[in-house]
């Protein structure tokens, strides 16, 4: 399937230039009128014009709109392939991924563009034959696949095409060699977190994190990200996804603060890597253990970002970082509205920041040139839906994050994410108690270093 801009949501602006082209028509044809021209029989340097009720065509001068000249040019393409017909869940996600991307085309409004769908029946084979038939309709660049296994299976055909790839897998290793990821990054938000409680005078921190791939992620970006920050790290336990195994690792992480503290080093933070499914749980778990959230700040990861947090009193107060918010809820409140359907997923904004990529470089140079690793890995990077963002050159995504706290009605940000990459922040001083814009580069210590 293609889409192009010009099809429907190009509609309205084309019909503004035919009114100007038409008002234009009307008064150039008043002018002859008043002016007692003959309209018949009138003659060009070209020769002979066609005689007609309304006057010669060589009489009328020949406006030449921005659309007839986008026309003359071979228009940009850009594929977009996504799991439609994958899975129930996946094909349900991708299909309101594409609704985003078509939503930004509607709104950027360039017809010079044009989005060739293509469904990757939620396979890494599918995803080669849509890369396949999409390079061979003359993609430009590959917006997809979702899956890390698809995105692994198209990398050497988009190699091959000297094609790259924005890519929507959560999975770093697939990064690289012409792949870039726009997505959220295991970890990536660790730093981020623990360099703002740093800031705030934290020294000393125990973290609770879940077992599996996961929890081994967020360990390995804590123990970086502690020993930059400056910070002692006093106990990490390991707690399972199921609720009756959950207590004891957080008794554990009890015991570890009480030896830490009859040690004259008292922890005064507690990190809970957790999502919206064992977030709830842990946090009930914390007057049991009696873990007196007064004394210890509980800091948190994304997983936080969620209504549920706001329910649990143990967890008032939490720091976590996150997107700006803001972001997030205007653009799915007008996906909402245009699609007459509900709130989208989460990664939807991501497809409508790839295709405003897309269109945003459309006119940056050649074919060939447009998409290439000095433009899609500028300096001053992206504004996207959820914030700034820029690709390194290992095609792993570094972000601008904001610190948020979580209160009765909700996450409220406490320190700003940054509005430019124009320098590395430096440590914040100030308490938190309304936004700064002093740090909030999430990734900025291990999204742009090759591992």
């Amino acid at each position: 399937m293609t889409v192009k801009i010009g099809q429907l949501p190009a509609l309205v602006g084309i019909t503004r230039k035919i009114r100007v082209l038409a008002l234009f028509l009307a008064s150039a044809l008043s002018a002859l009128i008043v002016a007692g021209c003959a309209v018949n029989g009138l003659s060009s340097a070209s020769g002979p014009a066609t005689t007609t009720s309304l006057g010669t065509a060589s009489q009328i001068p020949q406006v030449e709109t921005a659309t007839a000249i986008m026309d003359k040019r071979s228009p940009v393409k850009v594929a977009l392939i996504l799991p439609l017909s994958g899975r129930a869940h996946s094909s349900a996600v991708a299909r309101a991924m594409r609704n985003a991307g078509e939503m930004a085309l509607f709104d950027f409004d360039n017809p010079s563009v044009q989005l060739i769908v293509k469904d990757t029946k939620g396979t890494p084979e599918g995803a080669q034959a849509a890369a396949t038939q999409a390079l061979a309709a003359g993609a430009e660049l590959i917006i997809g696949p979702l899956f890390a296994g698809s995105v692994t299976a198209i990398k050497p055909i988009a190699k091959q095409a000297n094609v790259p790839v924005i890519a929507f897998s959560s999975d770093p290793r697939v990064a690289g060699d012409g792949v870039y990821l726009l997505s959220f990054i295991a970890g990536y938000e660790v730093p981020r977190i623990v360099s703002y409680a740093a800031s705030q005078g934290r020294r000393r921190i125990a973290a609770l994190i879940p077992e599996g791939a996961y929890g081994k992620i967020v360990e390995e970006k804590l123990r970086l990200a502690a020993a930059r920050s400056g910070v002692t790290l006093s106990a990490i336990e390991s707690y399972p996804q199921q609720a009756n195994g959950m207590l004891a690792p957080v008794k554990r992480v009890k015991e570890a603060m009480e030896q830490s503290a009859s040690e004259g080093a008292p922890v005064d933070t507690l990190l809970i890597a957790a999502d919206q499914t064992s977030l709830p749980m842990l946090g009930s778990l914390m007057p049991f253990a009696r873990i007196d959230t007064k004394q210890v700040k509980l800091i948190g990861t994304s997983g936080w970002d969620t209504s549920i947090a706001s329910r649990e009193k143990a967890l008032i107060g939490g720091w976590y970082p996150s997107p700006d918010p803001r972001g997030w809820r205007t653009f799915s409140r007008r996906y909402a509205k245009n699609n007459g359907e509900g709130l989208p997923p989460r990664i939807a904004s991501l497809t409508y920041d790839a295709v405003s990529i897309a269109i945003n470089l459309s006119s940056a140079g050649k074919k060939g040139q447009r998409y290439s690793i000095a433009n899609l890995t500028r300096a001053k990077g992206f504004a996207g839906t959820d914030g700034l963002f820029r690709f390194g050159k290992n095609g792993l995504p570094e972000r601008g994050i904001a610190i948020l706290e979580v209160r009765n009605q909700g996450g409220t940000v406490i320190d700003a994410a940054p509005s430019s990459f124009s320098r590395r922040p430096a440590a914040a001083t100030a308490s938190a108690g309304s936004p700064k814009k002093r740090s909030g580069f999430g990734g900025l210590f291990n999204l742009t270093q090759n591992r």
